[in-house]
């Protein structure tokens, strides 16, 4: 079986649930209730918030923010510095300015779901509410707002679908300047699999 890991400077509450090979670095904060999955890797100074889901094998490179209300599928990968959010009506106080409003989820708070397999680059915002679909790639210093759909590879602020990526990760068509989204059709990969789009169902 293999040992998992939690670096003297963590914080990990009580309730929190690490499957076995996990390694958590330092200063990251696990807050209660969350759950991670086998073999995973949370980066140093990672946030990771109450009753957050993630699975197994899934990276958190360091200085990742992850809000209450998200859950990360297998096999995903969430580079630096990236921070997702939950709220869209975010105040501090309430609105009379009398009391600072409540961190706990309320009705406003919304899920977020990271498929299987997807990557998110580097310095990345993840709108509230949404869902990345299974082996998409968000390229870095992007801000997502709405919907990504399987396979696609999204860039930008706001971040638009500009071509499809394999599983293998490598790209299997780039959009021309002015397209909205691929043609409907299957590409064929260097590595020999097919990405169909629109993504199968």
């Amino acid at each position: 079986m293999a040992e998992t890991r939690i670096h003297p400077t963590a914080l990990v509450e009580a309730g929190v649930t690490l499957g076995e090979g996990t390694s958590v670095w330092d200063s990251v904060h696990i807050r209660r209730g969350a759950r991670i999955g086998r073999n995973c890797i949370v980066g140093e100074k990672t946030y990771v918030a109450y009753d957050v889901v993630v699975g197994d094998m899934v990276k958190l490179n360091a200085c990742v923010y992850v809000c209450a209300g998200v859950t990360i599928e297998d096999g995903v990968m969430v580079a630096a510095h990236t921070v997702f959010t939950n709220d869209v009506f975010p105040r501090a106080t309430d609105p009379e300015l009398r009391e600072l409003a409540t961190s706990a989820p309320t009705e406003h708070t919304l899920a977020t779901r990271v498929c299987r397999g997807a990557t998110i680059g580097a310095n990345c915002t993840i709108g509230p509410g949404l869902t990345l679909g299974e082996f998409c790639m968000v390229g870095m210093g992007s801000v997502v707002t709405r919907d990504v759909p399987p396979n696609a590879l999204v860039l930008g602020n706001p971040a638009r679908v500009r071509g499809l990526v394999c599983r293998c990760g490598k790209p299997v068509l780039q959009l021309r300047d002015g397209a909205a989204h691929p043609e409907p059709g299957v590409y064929t990969c260097e590595c020999g699999r097919d990405v169909a789009w629109p993504p199968r169902t």
